[in-house]
């Protein structure tokens, strides 16, 4: 299973557009210098979405990660 965008919209669209706003939000974070805490828990956050998609993904495709539990 490849970690395609096209795949990973699959997952559905509400997971989807949550990673893509935290994603966004890291990077405005980043670009207007706010403090480092501040960006390290919002690209955690986005990182965090962004694995939940994958994950989902792949378990619809019957290949579930060796991260869920």
């Amino acid at each position: 299973m490849k970690r395609t965008f096209s795949g990973m919209v699959e997952a559905g669209e509400p997971l989807m557009r949550q990673a893509l706003e935290a994603i966004r939000k890291a990077h405005e974070a980043e670009a207007s210098g706010l403090p480092e805490h501040e960006v390290s828990r919002l690209q955690l956050l986005a990182n965090s979405l962004y694995q939940a998609v994958i994950d989902f993904q792949l378990v619809k495709a019957g290949n579930p990660s060796s991260t869920i539990h």
